[in-house]
C-alpha cells in the first residue's frame, strides 16, 4: 500500500510539472531591436518557470503576441490581454510594448500561471522619469569614492544590467554627466591637438559610448550627455593657450569666451551628435566655469555656443535646460528675479527647434530632496513663480531628488514618494522627475564585507528597492504596494512578508533628520552617517549643532526655537512637528520595525541578512536620533533655567543615544567595509584620500556629546 502511494504522488507530481511546462510560442516584429527585447525578457521569464519556448505559431498551449497598436493606446502606455490560449500585450509605442512586456514577465516570474495571468491597463502620469549619472572620469567631485568605479563603469556588461533595470523599473531617460564628454567621445575634426588618446584608447571609448546609447535604444530609453561650462580639453588649452584653468579637476574658475573656444565646442557639440546617432539630447548648466560672467552673458554665450551646435544638427535632437544659475559674477549658487527672466526668455526664444518640450531641471530643496516632499528651495534659495506662471508652451520643469544622503544602507519610503508627487507632479508645468547622486556612482560595490554568496554582484543592485519604487512610481504612483512586496517574496519566500513595511517604517529616519537638519550643498549632510559639513570639516552632528542648527522643513520646529518658546508660555499649531512629536514618531516606527524584522532568521541567506540587517541599522539610527533629541531638549533647557536635574537628564538620553550607536556599529561592523566618502573632501575643492567612513570610527564623536552635557555651563 505505501509503495502504491509513493507511486501515486511521484505521478501526480509528474503531471503537475508536465502541465505546468506549457509550450508557449511568441509572436513579435523581428525586425525591431524593441520588440527583440521585448520577446526575449518574456522569454527569459517563461524559461526561468519551467516553459517551453517554441518557434513554430501552431501546436502550442500559449501564444504570447506583442505589437504596438497607437490608435488604441498612448504614447508609452500599455495593455496585457488575455483571452483563452493567446495572451496579446499592446504598447501605445516601443516603449509600451516593451512595458507591458516586462509586466508580463513580472507575473510569470511571481510564480502565475498562464491561465491566470491577469488583465493589466497602464498609462504614466509622468512624461520624464530620468536618471542622473554622474560618470567617474571628469567627474563635478574629485575623489576616490569617485574614481574607484572607473573600471566598472567601462564595462558593458554593467550597463546591460543598470539599463535593464531602468527599463524594468519604467524609466526612460537616462543622462551621463561629467564636465566634458567631448573629450572622450569625438576627436575633433578642427581641432585634432585636444584629443589625448592614442587610436587604441580612442576605440575603447567609442565603443563604451556607442554600446550604451546601443543598448539603451533597443529598451526605447532617451539618453543625453550633461555637462558643466565652460570646460575644455587639458590638451587644447595647453595648445592653444587659453582657458588655462577650465579641465578637470578645477570648476569654480572664470570664463574663457575666446573665439578659439566657441569654435572648438560648437564643434564638438555638433560633431558628436553626428557621430552618435542614438544619442538623443545634450544638457546644459550655466554654473560653473563661467565666473566673472553676467548671467546675461552666459546666457548669451549659451545660445552662441553649445545650442548653436545642437540646432545645426540635421536631426531631431532634445534638450535639457538647467536652472537656476548663479545671479552674480562668480559661479556661487543664487536666484533672483531678473535671472528667472532672462533664462524664460531664452529658452522660449527657441520656440520648437527642439524635439518635444525642453525639460527645465530644478533641484528639489537643493542636493538633499530626500527630506521633505514640500518644496523650501531650489538650487540657491527660494525660487520665485517666474518660469510657471504665465503657464510655459515649450518647456516643462524636471524636478531633481538629489540624494547624497544614503549610499550603504537600502531605502524604501513608498508613501514619501507618492506625497511628492501629489504635492509636486500634477501640474502642468511638471513634465517629471530626475532621480541620481553628485557624490556616489551606484557601480562597484565597495559596501560588502561578507564572503557569503549573495544575490547582487553591483551597488545599483543592492538598492533595488529604491529605483523599484521611484521608477514604477513616477510612472504610475497609484502602484500598490503589493507590487514591491511581490518582490521581497520572490527574493526571500514566506520571510520576506515584513520587510517592505519595515522598511517603510525605519528608513523615514533619514528623511526625518533631513527635514530637522536644514541643508543645502552637497556635503552639508550625510543623513545615514549623521555627518554634516561644520565650518570646514565634515563631522558628526553634536548635540550643540543640533540645537542651534534651522530646519528644512517649514514645518518642523527646532529644538533651539522650541525650547526658547515654552519656556515663554507659548505654543505651537498642531500643524507644527515639535520636538517632542518628533521623538514620538521615531519611537513608534521604529521600535515596530525592530518588531516586524526581529524574528525572521536569516541563516544561510546573506542577501537577506543583509536586507533585515539594514533595517535594523536604520531603525537603531532612528532610536538614537530620538535619544538625541531628548538630550538636545534637556541641554538647552538646563542652559535658560540652571536646574540640575535638566543637565542630568540631558546626560541620561545621550547615555542612551550612544547605546543605540554602539547596536549600529555591532550590526555593522562585520558586513560593511570602511567605506571611501566623498564628504569627507570638507570644505575643500580638492581630493582627500583619507576618507574612508564607518559608524564604528566616528564612535568617539558621539561620545564627546556626554561630556558636553556634562561640562555644560548655565548661560543666563
Amino acid at each position: 500500500m505505501k509503495k502504491l502511494l509513493v507511486l501515486l504522488v511521484a505521478v501526480a507530481c509528474c503531471f503537475t510539472a508536465t502541465s505546468w511546462a506549457e509550450k508557449v510560442a511568441i509572436i513579435y516584429d523581428e525586425d525591431s531591436p524593441q520588440a527583440k527585447y521585448a520577446a526575449r525578457k518574456i522569454s527569459e521569464a517563461l524559461k526561468s518557470e519551467g516553459h517551453q519556448l517554441q518557434h513554430e505559431h501552431v501546436g502550442y498551449d500559449y501564444l504570447i503576441s506583442i505589437a504596438t497598436h497607437p490608435e488604441r493606446l498612448k504614447p508609452e502606455a500599455f495593455s496585457i490581454i488575455p483571452q483563452d490560449k493567446i495572451i496579446t500585450v499592446l504598447g501605445g509605442d516601443n516603449r509600451g510594448m516593451i512595458y507591458g512586456s516586462l509586466a508580463l514577465a513580472e507575473q510569470v516570474r511571481n510564480h502565475t500561471a498562464l491561465a491566470k495571468i491577469s488583465a493589466e491597463n497602464q498609462t504614466p502620469q509622468l512624461a520624464f522619469r530620468g536618471i542622473k549619472y554622474n560618470l567617474p572620469w571628469e567627474t563635478y567631485r574629485a575623489s576616490t569614492a569617485i574614481t574607484q568605479h572607473t573600471p566598472t563603469v567601462r564595462d558593458l556588461k554593467y550597463w546591460e544590467a543598470f539599463l535593464d533595470m531602468m527599463v524594468e523599473n519604467r524609466f526612460n531617460v537616462v543622462s551621463l554627466w561629467n564636465l566634458n564628454p567631448y573629450t572622450f567621445m569625438i576627436k575633433p575634426k578642427n581641432f585634432p591637438e585636444a584629443s589625448p588618446w592614442s587610436e587604441k584608447e580612442f576605440a575603447e571609448w567609442q565603443k563604451l559610448y556607442r554600446g550604451i546609447f546601443q543598448m539603451a535604444k533597443e529598451r526605447a530609453l532617451d539618453t543625453y550627455i550633461v555637462h558643466w561650462s565652460i570646460f575644455v580639453s587639458k590638451e587644447f588649452a595647453e595648445a592653444h593657450g587659453v582657458a588655462k584653468q577650465n579641465f578637470y579637476p578645477h570648476y569654480f574658475v572664470p570664463g574663457d569666451t575666446s573665439e578659439i573656444v566657441r569654435r572648438y565646442l560648437r564643434e564638438s557639440v555638433k560633431q558628436t551628435l553626428e557621430e552618435y546617432p542614438n544619442l538623443d539630447g545634450i544638457g546644459i548648466s550655466h554654473g560653473e566655469g563661467m565666473a566673472e560672467m553676467t548671467p546675461l552673458q552666459r546666457q548669451q554665450w549659451m545660445d552662441d555656443v553649445l545650442i548653436a551646435g545642437m540646432l545645426e544638427v540635421k536631426r531631431p535632437v532634445k534638450l535639457i535646460h538647467r536652472v537656476p544659475f548663479s545671479s552674480g559674477l562668480s559661479s556661487e549658487p543664487g536666484v533672483s528675479k531678473n535671472v528667472e527672466q532672462v533664462t524664460r526668455a531664452a529658452m522660449e526664444k527657441l520656440e520648437d527647434r527642439f524635439a518635444g518640450p525642453i525639460w527645465v531641471e530644478m533641484k528639489f530643496n537643493w542636493s538633499h530632496g530626500h527630506s521633505t516632499p514640500k518644496l523650501e528651495k531650489v538650487h540657491g534659495g527660494k525660487l520665485g513663480d517666474t518660469y510657471f506662471f504665465p503657464e510655459p508652451k515649450n518647456y516643462k520643469v524636471v524636478w531633481q531628488v538629489r540624494n547624497e544622503d544614503f549610499f550603504a544602507l537600502r531605502w524604501g519610503v513608498p508613501e514619501f514618494i507618492r506625497s511628492h508627487i501629489a504635492l509636486n507632479g500634477h501640474q502642468n508645468y511638471v513634465g517629471g522627475y530626475f532621480i541620481g547622486s553628485e557624490t556616489y556612482i551606484p557601480a562597484l560595490d565597495y559596501f560588502t564585507a561578507t564572503k557569503d554568496k549573495v544575490n547582487w554582484k553591483w551597488a545599483f543592485q543592492r538598492q533595488w528597492l529604491f529605483y523599484k519604487l521611484w521608477g514604477r512610481l513616477l510612472y504610475d504612483a497609484n502602484t500598490p504596494d503589493s507590487v514591491f512586496q511581490a518582490e521581497f517574496n520572490r527574493r526571500f519566500g514566506a520571510k520576506g512578508d515584513n520587510l517592505l513595511q519595515a522598511y517603510s517604517l525605519a528608513s523615514n529616519t533619514q528623511l526625518r533628520l533631513a527635514s530637522l537638519y536644514d541643508s543645502t550643498w552637497d556635503f552639508m549632510l550625510y543623513s545615514e552617517g549623521f555627518l554634516a559639513l561644520q565650518g570646514d570639516t565634515t563631522k558628526y552632528i553634536s548635540v550643540d549643532r543640533l540645537i542651534n542648527q534651522p530646519t528644512m522643513a517649514s514645518e518642523y520646529v527646532s529644538i533651539g526655537n522650541y525650547v526658547e518658546k515654552i519656556n515663554k508660555g507659548e505654543t505651537f499649531s498642531d500643524g507644527k512637528i515639535t520636538p517632542p512629536k518628533l521623538v514620538a514618531m521615531l519611537e513608534r516606527d521604529n521600535n515596530q520595525a525592530l518588531q516586524l524584522v526581529n524574528g525572521i532568521d536569516t541563516t544561510g541567506n546573506a542577501s537577506l541578512m543583509y536586507e533585515v540587517a539594514d533595517i535594523k541599522t536604520w531603525a537603531n539610527l532612528g532610536l538614537h536620533l530620538a535619544e538625541k533629541i531628548k538630550g538636545a531638549v534637556a541641554l538647552k533647557q538646563f542652559r535658560l533655567t540652571g536646574k540640575i536635574e535638566y543637565q542630568q537628564e540631558a546626560v541620561k538620553h545621550l547615555e542612551q543615544a550612544l547605546a543605540y550607536w554602539d547596536e549600529v556599529v555591532r550590526i555593522t561592523r562585520p558586513i560593511y567595509r570602511d567605506m571611501p566618502l566623498t564628504h569627507y573632501n570638507h570644505n575643500s575643492y580638492d581630493e582627500n584620500k583619507n576618507n574612508l567612513f564607518h559608524w564604528a570610527l566616528i564612535r568617539d564623536q558621539v561620545k564627546a556629546d556626554i561630556e558636553l552635557a556634562r561640562s555644560s555651563q548655565f548661560t543666563h
